[in-house]
């Protein structure tokens, strides 16, 4: 019973149910407790992954339902079955397995739960009982996930990238991959998505968006966070941005504490990059962003230049600040950023694999 009561609070501190008391309390157990902070960062990883099965599932049957209305209508006789009931029926087996696996993995965790739950004080227990006794455990239900559906070839130009900071749909990018623009669309591992900018900060290259699509679904949490204090001089970074329609893994340091003509809102990377990489986080060791890459020096090799992570801060309260944009976007001002990255200390390989599905593709026309 102390099993479950753990894993239904962690899940409502994931979800953001707490009360400040018991939230307090609870972050107070997961600081001093090394297993705890590490069920949530775990469980959190699990629940996006069971909320994204559910998205494919529900965009299957929206092209389902309008491939059948089509043919009720007289559009689509002897024509051949939609690309996605086509690729239902051949992958199906490969689908169940998925789904199974995915079972499987549940129970596992469940196990590990069991045998690495900590001895928490009885006292502790007893509050966190009271507070959730009449919370039900909760899980989302697992929906058969369609393997593959048909990208349609895009039709936006100047590309670059964009890394969320808030789960709901709020990201940072460059600023300079906008002039002129009118319509925006971003693209992760998971679709391809509407976007609207919110506001284009060309003095500090920084552009904030909101994805504005009925097919995304929020994310509870990120797995990285967002540095205050940005790196040091001969500090290891790397990047993970769009270069070209494929995910890139970049490795380098910070060569220079500023940036082009001395510029002290920037600093200079030296690492591989290419125009696609404007608004690209740069990441420390630890998972934290501290900073964005802003442009490439093009008669130097490897010089890039990249603006200070603590400007999206600055940036961010400028915005709330403008009344004219409080009154389009109401949601702003709570809007608030991740200082803590939950994928510390994990091989960069894992690391990368966290990160991959927050990271986009901005193209604008």
């Amino acid at each position: 019973m102390q099993d479950t009561t753990l894993l239904d609070a962690v899940e409502r501190y994931i979800r953001g149910e707490m009360p400040p008391e018991e939230k307090a309390l609870f972050e107070h157990l997961r600081n001093t407790n090394p297993e705890v902070d590490q069920l949530v960062v775990e469980h959190s990883l699990f629940l996006d992954k069971f909320t994204q099965y559910g998205v494919t599932s529900r965009f299957k049957n929206q092209l389902k339902e309008i491939h059948n209305q089509f043919v009720r209508e007289g559009g689509a006789a002897e024509q051949r079955p939609a690309i996605v009931v086509t690729l239902w029926k051949k992958y199906k087996r490969t689908v169940f397995v998925a789904a199974s696996i995915a079972g499987i993995t549940a129970l596992v965790i469940s196990g590990l739960v069991s045998l690495l739950s900590p001895k928490v004080k009885p006292s502790q227990l007893e509050y966190l009982s009271g507070q959730i006794a009449a919370q039900g455990y909760k899980l989302n239900k697992l929906d058969n996930k369609v393997n593959s559906t048909e990208t349609p070839a895009p039709s936006f130009s100047r590309g670059g990238t964009g890394f969320l900071i808030d789960g709901k749909g709020y990201l940072i990018t460059a600023a300079h991959i906008f002039k002129n623009a009118t319509q925006v669309e971003v693209q992760n591992t998971l679709g391809e998505y509407h976007a609207r900018i919110i506001q284009v900060d060309h003095q500090a290259d920084l552009a904030l968006l909101k994805i504005e699509d009925t097919t995304y679904h929020a994310f509870a949490s990120l797995p990285y966070g967002i540095s205050k204090t940005g790196a040091d001089m001969g500090e290891d970074v790397f990047t993970l941005g769009y270069p070209r329609p494929e995910i890139v893994y970049g490795k380098g340091y910070m060569s220079a504490n500023t940036g082009y003509q001395g510029d002290t809102t920037n600093f200079q990377l030296t690492i591989a990059a290419n125009p696609g990489n404007s608004g690209t986080p740069v990441l420390n060791n630890d998972g934290e962003v501290v900073g964005m890459v802003s442009s490439t020096q093009q008669n130097a090799q490897g010089m890039v230049f990249a603006v200070r992570s603590r400007n999206i801060f600055q940036a961010l309260d400028a915005m709330r600040a403008d009344s004219t944009l409080q009154t389009t976007d109401s949601t702003l001002s709570h809007l608030k950023i991740p200082t803590n990255s939950f994928i510390k200390g994990m091989e960069r390989k894992t690391q990368l694999k966290r990160l991959e599905d927050y990271i986009f593709i901005v193209k604008s026309n």
